[in-house]
């Protein structure tokens, strides 16, 4: 079991999130390898900024997944924002046959939360807090 808890000076977290987006029109961008690598790569870059683990991260022709430990101070649409925004510019810059797109990205996506235990076991966690005292 992998054990991504995050501590800062006040918190103790554990927010994973699992992101799905695609290119818009379903495009298969990642078809060229090179373009999945400078993706990655800069995804990389953005994670490193912003404190965020990356957990996982992998394209398919047509989509990206990624599994992402966050801290909470971060929004899931913050994070998107951010990974989105700066991957259309750069991309769109560095390869030509993207150049043409307003914009690279859907405005949608999918996510997800993830964590180590199950519902179950937060709830009796929760429910055992008392008995403690």
């Amino acid at each position: 079991m992998m054990n991504n808890y995050r501590k800062t000076n006040t918190t103790v977290s554990l927010i994973n999130y699992h992101f799905v987006f695609c290119p818009r029109y379903r495009r298969k961008i990642f078809l060229q390898t090179n373009v999945e690598e400078r993706f990655k790569e800069l995804v990389r870059e953005i994670c490193a900024d912003l404190e965020i683990i990356i957990v996982a991260l992998e394209c398919d022709k047509d989509h990206t997944h990624m599994f992402l430990n966050a801290l909470p101070t971060l929004s899931p649409a913050d994070i998107m924002a951010k990974i989105k925004g700066v991957t259309s510019k750069k991309l769109r810059e560095e390869f030509p046959h993207l150049q043409h797109l307003p914009s690279l990205w859907t405005r949608s996506y999918f996510v997800s939360t993830a964590g180590n235990v199950s519902s179950e076991t937060i709830k009796q966690y929760v429910e055992n807090q008392k008995k403690r005292q």
